[in-house]
């Protein structure tokens, strides 16, 4: 009887320690499921600006806690829309989103809001209010009069200088312009002899610049809507042999602080990416976890002039203090 008894508890141990087993390891997989789930959309991952984004958020969501879903949507409207549609097939209880098309993307995140998953934006705008919860964004006005000011300071207020625009459907091509002219249209002594858009495209800009070139040798600065057409302009420069043109750039990537520290680019414009992301996915959490909204939907941070004085001091769209 004894050695029976002796059994049966030892079996209802056994049986015991299973039953813990089993429910710690089916524990972890529904731990995982539960938690939630932030959608990150970006239109390039190939472009260093918009893949920095891209893991700037999932590093910032992942330390919130949250599951993560990093896209691409090629700049093109349509597959941003069918992303959307998979955010929220995946019952996504955010989506951080810098969108292809300032007109175009409006109805993809009004169906989204729809299903009941807030959007935030950050680096480009959309034509309407109320759709997203934020639209977190540089002072692209600004960072443009930064460069402005600089690049005529370098050219002495005075000569022929080009002009590269970028994307039209992109507000911040035609906002960054507008903070050029504001401060260019002023100087008397400086002439825009040619402006062209290289929709933010590195080759274009190169063959571009080519072409400007030979209608317009005399030109001494060149002035970009973003670092990418920048570089563009400079393997232009480069082999045409004009080391003398000064180029001024927006955006403040890494390929544009090494060409400044080489000395051939004069300056670029930091766009405060790592901060305004960070803010995106800040605001979605606190959204998620409280319902509270964000206080204003349209949000502008400050960009920062980079030259060879403090190019060094630039890592991967950081300016170190």
């Amino acid at each position: 009887m004894n050695i029976i008894r002796g059994k049966t508890i030892a079996l209802l141990a056994l049986i015991t320690a299973l039953g813990v087993g089993a429910v710690s390891a089916s524990a972890a997989p529904a731990q995982q499921q539960s938690k939630k789930l932030i959608v990150v959309i970006v239109p390039e991952l190939d472009n260093p600006f918009f893949a920095s984004e891209s893991k700037i958020a999932v590093k910032e969501a992942k330390r919130l806690g949250y599951n993560t879903l990093a896209l691409s949507s090629n700049g093109d409207p349509t597959k941003e829309s069918q992303e959307v549609d998979l955010a929220i097939s995946r019952k996504a209880s955010a989506i951080i989103l810098d969108n292809a098309d300032a007109n175009a993307s409006v109805a993809a995140i009004q169906k989204a809001k729809n299903a009941g998953i807030p959007s935030f934006l950050i680096d480009r705008e959309i034509n309407k209010s109320g759709v997203a919860l934020s639209q977190l964004v540089s002072n692209n006005f600004q960072g443009a009069v930064l460069g402005a000011t600089y690049f005529a300071k370098l050219l002495g207020a005075k000569g022929d200088y080009a002009e590269l625009t970028g994307k039209a459907s992109d507000t911040n091509a035609g906002v960054r312009s507008k903070g050029y002219h504001s401060v260019l249209d002023k100087l008397t002594g400086m002439k825009m002899v040619a402006q062209q858009t290289a929709n933010w495209d590195q080759t274009q800009a190169q063959q571009v610049v080519e072409t400007m070139l030979q209608a317009h040798p005399d030109i001494k600065g060149i002035i970009s809507g973003n670092d990418t057409m920048a570089l563009g302009a400079v393997a232009a420069l480069h082999n045409a042999g004009r080391t003398d043109v000064i180029v001024v750039g927006l955006d403040g990537s890494p390929d544009a602080a090494t060409a400044i520290r080489q000395g051939k680019m004069a300056a670029t414009v930091l766009q405060p990416i790592a901060d305004f992301t960070k803010l995106a996915v800040d605001q979605a959490n606190i959204y998620i976890k409280t319902g509270k909204k964000p206080r204003t939907e349209k949000q502008l941070l400050p960009c920062y002039l980079i030259t060879k004085a403090n190019a060094a001091q630039l890592h991967n769209f950081v300016l170190l203090k």
